[in-house]
């Protein structure tokens, strides 16, 4: 991204790119005036890319047990992916995990990407009876923990960067290493009592 919108002269060849996630990295080109002309193509370029680096995806360690078990309890599951609905519905439906989620919700319904809360925003209007207080966003970067905070959710960090999230300011509810403790969390009356 950073070399297609260099080669556009839509952003500055010395910008530090790597200290940038892709996301951070497209809002910088959208502020050039002409960025319009070429998003289409850009989209088309990342979407390549996206559709690469799902194949072979494998779901994380314990997330089947662990949504298996948020679906027996009839507990609202959804999807927030800065990947185009497609590649993230592909990859899902590859590893049988597609059916367990409420809703997907990818790049295409957001107005910018996660760090932005515009992706919580839309999942928040889709279902509107659900309180704010109630959500839990459930992530493994700083973009995710700002996201939520941004959006006023409460954010549970797994395997995620503490130094990272320290230094981005984003703050948490817990920490954990594995997706099997997120039921063993929500058990001690974390999702029942949100102050905690």
């Amino acid at each position: 991204m950073f070399e297609f919108l260099c080669s556009h002269e839509m952003i500055a060849d010395d910008f530090p790119w790597s200290e940038q996630t892709a996301s951070q990295i497209i809002e910088t080109g959208r502020k050039h005036s002409q960025f319009s002309m070429i998003e289409g193509e850009l989209w088309r370029l990342i979407g390549e890319i996206e559709a690469e680096g799902m194949e072979g995806a494998e779901l994380e360690p314990y997330a089947r047990d662990m949504l298996a078990e948020l679906q027996k309890r009839e507990i609202l599951t959804v999807v927030l992916t800065n990947n185009a609905y497609q590649a993230a519905e592909k990859a899902l439906r590859n590893t049988k995990a597609f059916d367990f989620f409420s809703h997907v919700v990818g790049r295409e319904q957001m107005e910018k990407l996660k760090p932005s809360p515009s992706g919580i925003h839309f999942i928040l209007r889709q279902y509107p009876r659900v309180p704010k207080e109630k959500w839990l966003f459930i992530g493994d970067s700083w973009i995710d923990g700002m996201a939520a905070k941004l959006a006023g959710i409460r954010f549970l960090a797994y395997r995620a960067d503490q130094g990272e999230l320290a230094r981005r300011g984003v703050s948490y509810v817990a920490m954990i290493d594995s997706l099997k403790e997120v039921i063993a969390w929500m058990d001690q009356g974390y999702m029942r009592n949100p102050n905690r």
